[in-house]
């Protein structure tokens, strides 16, 4: 069974264009990896600039054969060096009953 994961992404000072860079090949290599399912992935943008991105691991044993798999933890520091991780809650529109975004093409 597959597990939905939401993900905030906040760029580094100067770095959102890379970090567009590296969301683009993100789910590319999860999928050649055979690691998420083929399903679309959703990408939008908070106020603030934050990425968010919603897409499905294939299931919790493709989410922990990922934190051994070398294009995944090599995609992964591509993400450390232009983002840092950030809880949803940290968003303003998450504080909304219904949290709305910007859509990212």
């Amino acid at each position: 069974m597959g597990v939905f994961v939401i993900v905030a992404y906040r760029p580094r000072r100067g770095k959102s264009t890379q970090l567009r860079r590296v969301l683009r090949k993100h789910l590319p290599v999860l999928w050649r990896e055979g690691l998420a399912t083929p399903r679309k992935p959703y990408l939008m943008r908070a106020e603030n600039g934050t990425y968010v991105e919603v897409f499905e691991w294939k299931s919790r044993r493709a989410i922990e054969r990922a934190h051994s798999n070398p294009a995944v933890l090599a995609l992964w520091r591509e993400f450390e060096a232009v983002c840092t991780y950030e809880p949803l809650a940290t968003l303003k529109e998450v504080r909304e009953m219904f949290a709305s975004f910007d859509p990212v093409p």
